[in-house]
């Protein structure tokens, strides 16, 4: 009799762990592209303190996108971390003294595997230390699939105060 049991217990365990669909596990990273027409910024592009401007990318993924972060720093010392092929012509080498930060996350709609941006984005021209400094700066673009694998995007760009009209 109790070898009976032990069979039945051993059979339904079997069919019980024979039964359990296997999850498919995300083994790839999500895509940014800024590969098509009206992609912005580009590597180089130049925006102003004070203009609003669009930020379009086309985020995806195999499965679901997740969230993205925009991270802007200066570069006035020539670090890098592009992630583009084309070089910019930088501004001389300068010492930070007030540049402009920006870091944001941004959450991407549940369920999306493809996810175009047009997000406006307005850098302020001062804070309280004054105007933020002009020149080189890194437009950086973070993107994180549901899973959690991540990618990201380093673009060179200018960001200039606008010329008194």
């Amino acid at each position: 009799m109790k070898k009976i049991s032990f069979i039945w217990v051993f059979l339904l365990s079997m069919s019980a762990f024979v039964s359990c669909e296997k999850e498919e596990i995300d083994k790839e990273k999500p895509q940014i592209d800024i590969d098509f027409e009206g992609a912005f910024p580009q590597n180089c592009a130049t925006v102003y303190f004070g203009v609003p401007f669009q930020v379009k990318t086309l985020f995806r993924d195999n499965v679901e996108l997740g969230s993205y972060r925009i991270d802007i720093h200066h570069n006035f010392d020539h670090h890098s971390h592009s992630t583009e092929v084309s070089e910019c012509t930088p501004d001389p080498v300068k010492e930070a003294v007030n540049p402009y930060v920006f870091i944001q996350d941004y959450p991407l709609p549940g369920g999306q595997e493809e996810f175009l941006t047009d997000l406006s984005i307005t850098l302020p021209a001062s804070n309280d230390k004054g105007p933020f400094e002009d020149g080189d700066y890194h437009f950086m673009i973070t993107l994180t699939d549901k899973q959690g694998w991540s990618t990201q995007k380093g673009l060179s760009i200018k960001i200039r105060h606008q010329e008194p009209k």
